[in-house]
């Protein structure tokens, strides 16, 4: 790394320290540390995804370690301004060597929120909040996928280590709250660590397993440090009771492993190096030993884990009981409206809903609603076109992350597969943030003869 490169980076971690001080410092900083974060993202296209991950971590933190951040509703709108008004000033400019591909994807993906839209406008019950989420999502992402199409390779290579260094750091950071009531706050058996709640930490963690996992599998030589953060990873998961991350990452892994290669057009050996290497064989065979020698209690911990203190013998008894009545909500929506939906990002029963406004403009600020499977919740809000062209904008995402590699799927995947559980896909302001930025990532890495992203 050249002298300005590692300036740059440096730079960044001070301004990332002294506003995380700001964010925890007090609840009149801690909005401020949002605002900051706007002014920042328009320094570069770089900046512009630092200041959206940064911003997704500000509004993720455990509230026993961190205040409750003034105006933080209104300061994640304004970053996610800023982040769009730097990528756009910096656009002309742009000549990414794989840009007709990715400008396509940024232009499906302002269709399909114009479509949001125009959708919400004719059939939500509630307008101003259906079109406010749907062009928050619309701008976030696909400056997202512009941010990240126009770096160079090295600029790329270089944030994704910060990336996934900055998800290794929250991982790190919660390991003292293992043994402290503060890091189970939440229900007080589910590991939330440095983050608000177990199903932010649990996916969060997954995300990072799935890097580390098909990093694993994907270089011809993977290091110790590798295979042993994923085994801790897989740890941590269990402790968070977060079956969605789990089953998002199981999935994730095994259909990039198996659909990657096809898609990608690549040789299993080429594709898939690591599956030879000794250190990985060694790994998996100290692995089946240790499973072994701690049969019972790995047994009580993983039953624990896929009950979830629900009483049921299976996970498909216990995802029943955690989510059924929402999706039997859904399918009665879906039944009564099957074309036309009930309006984006509206509850299955909007008078349960409860809209945070801006006291100066009136405008809703917060909007949250609880749903299970995104898919079946885009049906129920979209109808079934929008359900259609919602898939084949996804299709078209995994097309692409696979000629990326079998890392940048893995990871896509991932978080995709967590949206059977948890519908984050179309929510900026929370835990879909960071989805939505490995999405983007994924979406628009380049072709790798080593089928994986370098780093």
């Amino acid at each position: 790394m050249s002298l300005a490169p590692r300036l740059r980076v440096r730079a960044f971690l001070l301004i990332a320290l002294v506003l995380l001080a700001l964010r925890l410092a007090s609840s009149a900083t801690a909005g401020a540390a949002f605002f900051l974060l706007a002014a920042y993202a328009l320094t570069g296209r770089a900046q512009a995804i630092q200041a959206l991950a940064l911003s997704w971590l500000f509004s993720m933190l455990n509230p026993a370690l961190s205040p409750e951040a003034s105006m933080a509703a209104l300061g994640r709108y304004a970053v996610i301004a800023g982040a769009a008004l730097s990528v756009l000033l910096r656009t002309r400019r742009s000549r990414d060597s794989s840009g007709v591909a990715i400008h396509r994807l940024v232009l499906v993906t302002l269709l399909l929120g114009a479509g949001i839209v125009a959708h919400a406008l004719l059939f939500s019950p509630m307008r101003d909040v259906s079109v406010l989420k749907a062009i928050s999502w619309t701008v976030a992402f696909a400056t997202l996928l512009s941010a990240w199409s126009g770096l160079g390779e090295s600029a790329r290579q270089r944030l994704e280590r910060q990336l996934f260094a900055g998800l290794t750091a929250i991982l790190l950071a919660s390991l003292p709250l293992v043994a402290s009531g503060r890091g189970y706050l939440v229900n007080g058996t589910g590991f939330q660590g440095v983050l608000a709640h177990p199903q932010t930490f649990g996916p969060t963690v997954a995300l990072l397993a799935a890097w580390l996992g098909s990093r694993i599998v994907a270089d011809r030589r993977p290091s110790w440090w590798l295979v042993g953060m994923f085994a801790l990873c897989l740890v941590m998961i269990v402790l968070s009771e977060a079956r969605t991350a789990g089953l998002g990452l199981l999935l994730g892994l095994l259909f990039a492993a198996l659909t990657g290669r096809i898609l990608a057009r690549r040789k299993l050996r080429d594709y898939l190096p690591g599956l030879r290497s000794r250190r990985v064989q060694l790994a998996v065979g100290l692995g089946l030993l240790a499973v072994i020698a701690a049969g019972p209690f790995l047994g009580q911990r993983v039953g624990t884990y896929l009950a979830k203190r629900s009483g049921t013998s299976n996970v498909v008894e216990a995802y029943d009981r955690s989510r059924g009545a929402k999706v039997d909500q859904m399918w009665d929506n879906i039944r009564e409206h099957p074309l036309r939906g009930i309006g984006f990002g509206v509850a299955s029963d909007p008078f349960e809903m409860e809209v945070k406004r801006d006291p100066v403009l009136g405008l809703p600020t917060g909007a949250s609603i609880e749903k299970g499977v995104v898919y079946l919740a885009v049906w129920e809000e979209l109808g079934l076109l929008g359900l259609l062209a919602v898939l084949v904008w996804l299709w078209l995402l995994v097309r692409r992350a696979a000629r990326a590699g079998m890392t940048p799927l893995a990871v896509g995947l991932t978080a995709l597969f967590m949206n059977f559980g948890e519908a984050t896909l179309f929510s900026p302001s929370g835990m879909g943030m960071l989805s939505l930025i490995l999405l983007a990532w994924a979406a628009t890495g380049r072709s790798s003869r080593k089928g994986h992203a370098r780093g």
